[in-house]
């Protein structure tokens, strides 16, 4: 079946043709066919499915490239004291370990799923999902099988913290992590990441880390850069990662290897929200040549949201970005962090995912913060 989206006010396609006026939009089973001025596009013998867009404005489908959706529990109580003034720390991780592990799979399944919808409510079409609360090989292995069940995007995050019962011999970790749980987690996952930070991993564990996981034919990502400055983002780029996440701190140095690498970095405006740290700087970053991206990274302890949008109107407002930009980070740029060019803009031959807006303009999903603007979403092809 061919589906034909006409008389759109504006399409923004994240392509050279950037934003099209009066567009129209042709869908064949899960891509784009065609893409163009309204006026222009092709007619259909048998027919097309017609959907009228009314002057709305057309986006890409959102890609969060960075998520922990798998997991049990809830931290609000934690929240509530770092809103009192407790300050965030990598260890409250913890608690979420020990709920996790006690959930079972249909707990942990039913969770993950309400997530997904909950986001693909919201306009995201594409969503990374890291495990991360195991941190045993069992249980870890269980949170990619399950997040391969709703995405092809898995990362195995088993260097999310040193558990309680390693917190002696966090090297005895390294090495279950590089060993047993990697050979247990690797067949389910594309991805290997690690929390390369001051009460997390350092930089010499980090590496082996990635370089297991690399070896294993898994392709590496990192946090860094979130609690203080450190050499995690060069690490990072030398060993070709896709993505650094965070970089709420970072040096002059740190931006200079971003812009001459193609490591992307993303941007996590709901963690600065939650913790109260200070907003990276976009705008230096963007002027600089770095690659941005924005991600909800969706977890219980310093980002409960899985609002494309709110992330958006928080990096315009507060980061320094502006609108085409912030939404350029949250489709296109969370595709070049998957390393993905069939994803997040709007061509043919791209997977049909779009999102039609309850807008004119893709402005709004900043002028308007919090108001819900998602009128329609597709989804391969299939409007969800």
């Amino acid at each position: 079946m061919r589906t034909l989206i006409t008389n759109i006010g504006e399409l923004t396609t994240n392509t050279e043709a950037g934003v099209v006026r009066d567009a129209a939009v042709i869908i064949e089973n899960e891509r784009f066919a065609w893409v163009g001025s309204a006026d222009d596009a092709p007619p259909d013998p048998a027919g097309y499915a017609e959907v009228d867009a009314e002057g709305r404005a057309v986006i890409p489908g959102f890609v969060d490239s960075h998520s922990h959706i798998v997991f049990g529990g809830d931290r609000a109580t934690e929240f509530e004291a770092r809103m009192a003034g407790e300050k965030y720390a990598a260890g409250g991780i913890r608690s979420t370990v020990a709920a996790t592990r006690a959930a079972t799979d249909d707990e942990l399944r039913a969770r993950l799923r309400g997530f997904i919808e909950e986001m693909r409510a919201q306009g995201t079409t594409t969503v990374e999902i890291k495990s991360g609360y195991g941190l045993d090989v069992e249980t870890e292995k269980r949170l990619v099988r399950l997040a391969a069940e709703v995405t092809s995007e898995v990362t195995f995050l088993g260097a999310h913290v040193v558990p309680a019962e390693y917190a002696e011999d966090p090297d005895a970790y390294v090495d279950l992590v590089t060993g047993p749980m990697l050979d247990a987690c690797a067949p389910h996952a594309r991805w290997i990441d690690v929390f390369c930070e001051t009460g997390a991993f350092t930089v010499a564990q980090s590496r082996r880390v990635l370089e297991a996981g690399v070896a294993r034919g898994l392709a590496p990502r990192v946090h860094a850069g979130q609690l203080g400055p450190g050499d995690g983002v060069r690490m990072a780029v030398e060993l070709g990662a896709a993505s650094v996440d965070h970089g709420t701190y970072l040096s002059d140095d740190d931006v200079a290897a971003l812009a001459a690498s193609d490591t992307v970095l993303t941007l996590l405006p709901g963690v600065e929200f939650s913790t109260r740290q200070p907003y990276p700087d976009a705008r230096r970053l963007i002027d600089a040549g770095v690659t941005v991206a924005l991600a909800c990274d969706t977890n219980p302890g310093s980002s409960f949201t899985s609002s494309m949008p709110f992330c958006i109107a928080v990096a315009v407002r507060d980061m320094g970005m502006t609108p085409s930009e912030a939404l350029w980070a949250a489709t296109a740029g969370g595709a070049a962090a998957l390393r993905r060019d069939d994803i997040g803009v709007i061509a043919p031959g791209a997977r049909a995912d779009l999102v039609l807006l309850d807008a004119p303009s893709h402005v709004h999903l900043s002028y308007r913060p919090g108001v819900p603007l998602v009128r329609a979403v597709w989804k391969d092809g299939v409007r969800v």
